[in-house]
């Protein structure tokens, strides 16, 4: 079975290539999907992230704004709640590839936005990073409830440049241009994978 990882900055279009992928019969983990059941009511990192963050605990779950306003400002808590979070978040991933394989599924996308930060292309076969213009990317994201143009300085900060993550991919999906376009580039590459498999 072949692994794509699906990468690509805040705002760039991850979330709408990975429908895409969806569309065209692929099952597509969410390593953010992931992170949210992990701090939601009952997950598996309430309890951990809760002794070393006893202030964003709520009802039993993690409050995310809370705990993004201390992380996002402190780039040594920043690394504590990822020393909780990743490893939890590879184990969900790795049981996903697993049931894809049993299924005899031919490919099966892992959606993770960082990507190359976390090392996580040394799981994947090849790798699809969706890019567009930053003035694009910027007006996507600051469209967000809550989003300010500091806040997106910050997050960009702690990802990988865009061209950078465009260099080491396998193919770039091109977002810009309208969601009729990104969609045949990845019909087209996915048929291309397909016929060398």
């Amino acid at each position: 079975m072949i692994v794509i990882g699906l990468t690509g900055s805040i705002g760039m279009g991850k979330s709408t290539v990975a429908s895409q992928f969806a569309l065209l019969g692929l099952r597509v983990c969410n390593a953010d999907a992931i992170v949210h059941q992990l701090m939601a009511n009952g997950g598996a990192a309430v309890a951990e992230i809760g002794k070393h963050f006893p202030t964003v605990i709520k009802n039993q779950a993690v409050d995310r704004k809370a705990l993004g306003d201390i992380v996002f400002k402190d780039k040594h808590k920043l690394k504590q709640l990822e020393q909780i979070l990743h490893p939890l978040v590879v184990a969900a991933e790795n049981d996903f590839i697993a049931t894809q394989q049993r299924k005899g599924t031919w490919a099966a996308v892992l959606e993770i936005p960082l990507l190359f930060e976390t090392g996580a292309q040394e799981r994947c076969d090849c790798v699809a990073v969706v890019s567009a213009p930053s003035f694009i990317q910027q007006q996507r994201v600051l469209k967000r409830s809550g989003m300010t143009p500091e806040k997106l300085s910050r997050i960009l900060s702690l990802q990988m440049p865009d061209q950078e993550k465009r260099q080491q991919a396998d193919i770039v999906i091109h977002t810009g241009l309208g969601k009729a376009y990104s969609f045949r580039q990845v019909k087209i590459w996915l048929q291309q994978i397909r016929s060398i498999a």
